[in-house]
């Protein structure tokens, strides 16, 4: 039998100022009442699969295991993408075909993909062709949840479409990053983790170049600076931030999402 806890996450980029959000909900609580729905967030930037890449990739890990994952930011709804579902690392994930379930994946390949072809589990005709999370995503993921197993609701397929994420450039001087994130703070996070900053630091000093300034060291936490100031540290991902103790490095240091981080060792010896 497969693991269920009933959960769904939805992680999507309709905003709650129309009703999208609120039909996906009741189409999943008329099939699965029991289900428990939880946001992850609706404010994902219009279209930006990359972006809902990135916060599903943050999230879905502390969620137990059988957690069903819906994800809609689905720019060619109604093409010729795919509708898919899988499962990785005990959770399942649905939504479209277009790399959203890329960093989750990271390198892994999931042990089971199918395509959402199985027209009994989709929400009753007429299926809309501009509103797919609420006609085939929200059935799907509900029938899931209430323990459906995967190969009730696609057929099985190798094919689907992964997204590629720039990895930082290293050498024995620095490493140079890009910024992938800003959060609603305007902390802007990079693709550079702790292992590879502290694997090429090799104890060595750090100047980080940063849109319009220079940061000199890595610290614990926000308050280690003074207010204002910039700061460069290690975020609860695992990744290096670049932030600006009580306001936005976004605004105030000239940063955005692509911004190039670059990081260079110094002689100083770190303690």
């Amino acid at each position: 039998m497969p693991i269920t806890s009933r959960i769904i996450t939805l992680t999507t980029d309709f905003g709650l100022q129309d009703g999208y959000v609120a039909s996906m909900k009741g189409v999943m609580l008329s099939l699965a009442p029991d289900s428990r729905l939880v946001d992850v967030t609706h404010e994902i930037p219009a279209q930006d699969v990359m972006s809902a890449a990135f916060v599903l990739k943050s999230a879905y890990r502390y969620f137990p295991e059988g957690t069903v994952h819906l994800a809609v930011v689905d720019p060619g709804v109604g093409s010729s993408r795919h509708a898919i579902a899988l499962e990785h690392e005990g959770h399942m994930f649905v939504g479209p075909d277009n790399g959203l379930f890329s960093l989750v994946l990271g390198d892994q390949v999931p042990p089971s993909v199918v395509l959402l072809d199985q027209v009994a589990a989709w929400r009753p005709a007429p299926v809309s062709s501009t509103f797919h999370g609420r006609d085939i995503f929200a059935p799907v993921a509900a029938r899931l949840a209430s323990g459906l197993p995967l190969e009730d609701v696609g057929t099985r397929t190798d094919g689907f479409k992964r997204m590629s994420w720039a990895l930082p450039i290293s050498d024995p001087e620095g490493i140079r990053g890009w910024v992938v994130h800003i959060d609603r703070f305007g902390n802007c996070i990079t693709n550079i983790t702790r292992r590879e900053l502290e694997q090429h630091r090799d104890g060595r000093g750090v100047k980080c170049y940063a849109g319009n300034t220079v940061v000199s060291h890595v610290v614990s936490t926000y308050s280690d600076v003074s207010d204002g100031e910039p700061v460069m540290l290690i975020n609860s991902e695992e990744l290096l931030e670049v932030a600006v103790h009580g306001g936005s490095a976004e605004r105030l240091l000239g940063l955005h999402r692509g911004a190039p981080v670059n990081i260079l060792f110094t002689e100083d010896v770190v303690a």
